[in-house]
Order: structure tokens, then sequence, then C-alpha cells
């Protein structure tokens, strides 16, 4: 296994990512476009999420495919962003058709950072309806990760989060990529140090290239969460995309989502948590053209695991300082030892 040319989720044939932000508001949207309707599911496994238009990715659903999905901060109040992708998809002649009628399908997913030191104060209606639309003209190959799009606000226990994206291409030729929100009320990083959880799947430097530390400290064992500190709680929700171009039915999907939430597990601790929203969507563009018989669907399921870790690790990472932070950034950190 090895990453795509970007190591991007746009190293999965079919897809196109865009970013919108304020910075004074400290919060944006990113928006996953398929340039073909793509077959989607979900799955949540945080206590405290906040979704649109999910119940219809179910398997025994009408619906079969979808043109969007929506991640974005601003808690519920950020869920008005899938009306602007949707009416920038309109615009596009693109959506569901019902008689005369386009619908455009954006399954949507919010994160918490109300509380992350931004200007909250928008007056009667809140951005996120033009940030979505903004997202959607925006999407492109290339995008922003790190303090970018729905990441723009996002904080861990330890660090800055951030928007992250990594991508995996099988030996068999099937590629799958990942794009996260890291919004975690627990750590990325092991105890006090500044090495990732997710190390073991590193792709050579792509986060800092630290490894594993050379033991881990006892102190690791205690979980390190927003609670009691300055982005306390409920700062939270880890919001992400699994992507493949294999064809895959929706019930694969699904399965999909599942075992990408491995990668939040490899990845934070703790996580999935009763104050967090921890949510994948599964995408699968069929682009390729490959079905996967069983043994090469566990391989696909088990990359859509690192992958998603590698993706956490790398918004994390990636993050930039921005006037008004509460919390600090991992590449300002004191550096340590390069292995």
């Amino acid at each position: 296994m090895k990453p795509g040319p970007r190591n991007l989720i746009t190293d999965v044939e079919g897809l196109r990512v865009g970013n919108a932000a304020d910075a004074r508001l400290k919060s944006g949207v990113t928006v996953v476009l398929c340039d073909r309707p793509a077959v989607a599911a979900v799955q949540v496994l945080g206590g405290a999420p906040g979704t649109r238009e999910t119940d219809l990715l179910e398997a025994h659903n009408t619906v079969q495919t979808i043109d969007a999905i929506c991640l974005s901060g601003g808690s519920a109040y950020g869920l008005d962003a899938a009306s602007g992708v949707q009416a920038a998809l309109r615009e596009m002649g693109r959506g569901f058709a019902v008689g005369p009628h386009l619908v455009p399908i954006v399954p949507a997913a919010i994160l918490f950072d109300l509380m992350n030191g931004g200007d909250k104060d928008w007056g009667r209606f809140p951005p996120y309806r033009e940030l979505g639309h903004a997202a959607t003209l925006a999407a492109a190959a290339d995008f922003s990760t790190g303090t970018a799009g729905a990441g723009t606000g996002a904080t861990t226990a330890t660090f800055k989060g951030g928007l992250g994206s990594a991508s995996t291409v099988l030996d068999s030729g099937v590629t799958v990529g990942a794009l996260v929100a890291a919004n975690a009320l627990g750590s990325p990083t092991i105890g006090s140090s500044r090495h990732f959880w997710a190390a073991a799947f590193e792709e050579g430097d792509e986060f800092g290239g630290l490894g594993l530390p050379q033991l881990i400290p006892a102190e690791a064992r205690r979980p390190r969460t927003k609670l009691g500190g300055a982005t306390d709680a409920p700062t939270n929700t880890t919001i992400a995309v699994i992507a493949t171009d294999a064809v895959l039915t929706k019930a694969e999907a699904r399965r999909l989502a599942i075992s990408a939430h491995d990668g939040f597990a490899r990845a934070l601790w703790p996580a999935h948590t009763a104050l967090d929203g921890d949510l994948v969507f599964a995408l699968a563009t069929g682009a390729s053209g490959r079905t996967v018989a069983l043994e090469g669907f566990i391989e696909l399921c088990a990359a859509a695991a690192s992958t998603m870790a590698r993706a956490i690790a790398r918004g994390v990472h990636d993050a930039t300082p921005e006037p008004g932070d509460l919390i600090g950034c991992w590449r300002d950190a004191r550096a340590g030892q390069k292995r």
C-alpha cells in the first residue's frame, strides 16, 4: 500500500473538495463534490452528533446515490451549510429527478466550534449557508488542509485541530481516501509528547516523522481531554468521509464507514465519547470499475482505518496559528527528537 499522487481524498477518481471559511468567525465549511452521483452510507459512533439527510443512506431506503457531502463547523447552526451546497448544485443542474424538479442530495454533519475564541455574533442568520455555497463553487482536486474549511476552528485536548486528508492505493489498483475535520474531545498525541498515536501508519514524514516514542510513557494511559481546559467541552466532534473508487453496494459502503472508525480509535485517545458526535460518511464512486471479493474487501476496510488515522494526524500537523487561538499548534510546540 502506498499513498496516491496527491495523498488527498481526491486521489479517488470522481471527487473534488472545496473549502470556505471566515477567519473572524473561526469556522468554516468543507464540501466533497461527486462528479457523478455516488453510492453512500454513514456510521455514527459518537454520543452527540448533528446531522442532515443521514436516514436516506440506509440500505433499505429509496435514494441510492448522493451528489455531495457537507462538513461544517457551527454546531447545529452549521447544518444551514447544506442548503448553500444544494443551491449551488441546483444552479449546476444537479440533483435527484422528481418529475420536472431536481433535488440535490447532500448529507451533512457538523462539529462544535462555538467556544473557540471566534466572533459568533452573526446577527439574525448564521453565515453557513453562504459558506456552503462558496465551498461548492471552490471544489477542486487540490485543496488546503489544516486551518481550512470545516477544520478552521477545530481543536483537540492537546493541540489545535484541523482538516486532514490522506490516500492509499492498494495492490489491486483500488484507491481509498479519507477527509476529516479533527475536533476531538480527546488527544491525537501520546501523553504530553508530540508523538502521534497514529504514528504506526505514517507514510514517510507526512505528519512530522517522529514515529512512536521508544517507550510509551505511563502518563499516556490516562485519557487527556478538553474537560477543564482552555477549550472546555462541548467543543468537540470529529467528522469524516472515507471514499473509494471501487464498486460497492450501500451495505458494503456502510461496512467501509464502520471500519474507518477504527482509524479514529488508532489516532485519538479517547474517541467516540458521549461528548463527541464522531461520524464517518462513506462514498463509493465506482470509477475504477473494480468490484472486490471478500478477501479484497477486508484489505480495503483495513486500508480505510489506516488512511483515516493518517488523515486525522495530518489535520493536526497541518494546523496554523491564527489571532485569538485558545490552544497552540503542533508545529509550534517544542520540537521532539527525530527518529
